[in-house]
């Protein structure tokens, strides 16, 4: 498999501008390489072969990741810095916050970065994004932003951290901070126009206090212990205060409730919806999983009533297998 090339020299952190140890923050960070099987419920949207990387976090070698890497997966793969080759185990993924972890089935040698504070984090402050492969791999970035953010496929995070320029390698990708710290975890690459019309390219950073009230709880049963959030089965795009629906998961609720690519979702049960955010937000203001919410839609120009069977989204994935 060909390297990943490097970030441009210029752009990578230079270590005597930092008073601490780049090295060991560098060195917590593991190559990950997992394998879903063909039939997995995310195979059609995630593929079956997934890279990205990961960082320790405890010192039994517990890794943190962004969870679109390991879901359903039934091999994972694990790289240090160093070289050391290992297997892992999908342990937990939780779909709300986004967080994934692997536990190692072995020994690992790196050490554990130290969790800093996302809360504590301010727009203008100057960071770095790492993936897995060292010094080379990282880049200098600043964080632009951190607000909402909704995702299409039903994901909404309060003060998601946005940085730039935007790393290539963002999934499972640590932004650190420059005491060297872990503040979050890379989930996506966006583009947005800034105030002088220029195209930004920026990267959208889970952040890690998010992990704070949760981490016992995925590892100790593999999700969190709360009721599972109502899932819908839809992927949703904002077009001028309109949203709209840009496909169904197949077998989903929203599939066999008839909702199509093209639909317009205008309320959810009476309740109007202008954005992703106030979609997501409204169905889950409407119960847990399993609640039945209808929601009104414009499909050409019929207005209708649809009434979906929301479902817990987790019983639709396949389990890790134990090795």
């Amino acid at each position: 498999m060909p390297k990943a090339a490097p970030i441009p020299a210029e752009l990578q952190p230079d270590p005597a501008h930092y008073g601490v140890d780049l090295e060991a923050a560098f060195a917590a960070i593991v190559a990950l390489r997992a394998t879903a099987p063909a039939d997995a419920f995310t195979a059609s949207a995630l593929g079956t072969e997934r890279e990205g990387s990961g960082i320790i976090i405890t010192e039994d070698g517990l890794i943190l990741t962004i969870g679109y890497l390991i879901t359903e997966a039934e091999e994972i793969w694990i790289t240090t810095a160093d070289g050391q080759t290992l297997p892992g185990h999908a342990l937990a993924f939780d779909a709300e916050s986004g967080f994934g972890l692997v536990q190692p089935l072995g020994r690992l040698r790196a050490r554990p970065i130290e969790l800093g504070h996302s809360t504590d984090v301010e727009v203008g402050q100057g960071a770095i994004f790492a993936s897995a492969g060292g010094r080379r791999m990282a880049i200098e970035t600043r964080v632009v932003g951190c607000q909402e953010f909704a995702g299409y496929w039903e994901y909404l995070i309060d003060n998601a951290l946005f940085t730039a320029p935007a790393h290539p390698f963002w999934g499972g990708g640590a932004l650190i901070s420059r005491d060297a710290k872990l503040l979050g975890i890379g989930s996506l690459s966006l583009q947005q126009d800034d105030q002088h019309g220029s195209r930004l390219d920026m990267n959208m950073v889970v952040p890690i206090d998010l992990l704070r009230p949760i981490l016992e709880d995925l590892t100790r049963l593999g999700q969190v212990n709360r009721p599972p959030q109502p899932w819908l089965g839809i992927y949703a795009m904002e077009d001028e205060e309109r949203v709209v629906i840009g496909g169904v998961a197949e077998g989903g609720p929203a599939d066999a409730a008839g909702l199509r690519q093209g639909d317009e979702v205008l309320a959810v049960e009476g309740e109007t919806v202008d954005s992703l955010a106030g979609l997501w937000r409204s169905l889950r203001g409407h119960g847990p999983a399993g609640a039945r919410v209808v929601l009104s839609v414009q499909r050409d120009q019929r207005r209708m009533s649809v009434a979906i069977a929301t479902v817990d989204r987790r019983g639709l994935l396949k389990k890790p297998r134990l090795h």
